[in-house]
């Protein structure tokens, strides 16, 4: 595959060995690129003011100087098109909801084997937003004490939209919804562009964030 047709991704880490090893990866992957990796969130901002923004960021939270966390919300004000998945230790509750408030597409924690952070990467570029179980419960959690009581709107959502809906907080990318559902990709896109409009969102992460605000399944 040409490099240009690659999805590129930036690396913000400051753990010198694990940055290399990590870059040597995703640049051995046939449909990545990795052509910043670097140590800190002030290096990468001075090269997205002069350079083209990546697809996607792979960003450490406890980095020296700006943390991780406003370091995503910077990039994500100066490009909002480019998504974010958090590299962490932290596992505190205010961490992920600070991370995910600051915009954040995927949140894992470290030691992730580096296998699956690629694989994460591909999930965030098919849609999907890639979070590890325990974070995944501390984040139902924290829905569940500081949202609101169920919205009385129905949408006009269908049992199957609320089904595709009740997948999509789980985690799972369209393609292994189709799977379940026993329904064909195409089926899926179609249902969920129909769940779009009658949420009046734009994106996956909106409907998934309206659903857990709202308890609407």
């Amino acid at each position: 595959m040409d490099r240009d047709s690659k999805t590129t991704v930036w690396l913000v880490e400051d753990n010198h060995l694990f940055r290399r090893g990590l870059a040597k990866l995703i640049e051995d992957s046939d449909d990545l690129a990795c052509p910043l990796a670097v140590s800190s969130c002030e290096d990468a901002l001075d090269i997205l003011e002069k350079d083209n923004p990546p697809e996607i960021v792979l960003m450490d939270i406890g980095l020296p100087g700006m943390n991780g966390i406003d370091g995503t919300r910077e990039i994500k004000l100066r490009s909002p098109a480019t998504r974010v998945i958090m590299l962490t230790v932290q596992e505190e509750d205010a961490s992920v909801f600070r991370a995910i408030c600051a915009g954040a597409s995927g949140y894992l924690l470290k030691p992730t084997p580096v296998e699956r952070i690629v694989d994460a990467i591909r999930d965030v570029r098919g849609g999907a937003a890639p979070i590890n179980g325990y974070i995944a419960r501390k984040v139902l959690e924290m829905f569940s004490r500081f949202t609101p009581p169920p919205s009385e709107e129905s949408y006009g959502l269908t049992h199957r939209e609320k089904e595709i809906l009740s997948l999509l907080v789980d985690g799972l990318t369209m393609k292994q919804i189709a799977e379940q559902l026993v329904v064909s990709y195409h089926t899926i896109d179609t249902h969920l562009r129909n769940i779009y409009e009658k949420l009046h969102v734009h994106s996956r992460s909106a409907a998934v964030a309206k659903v857990l605000q709202e308890r609407l399944v």
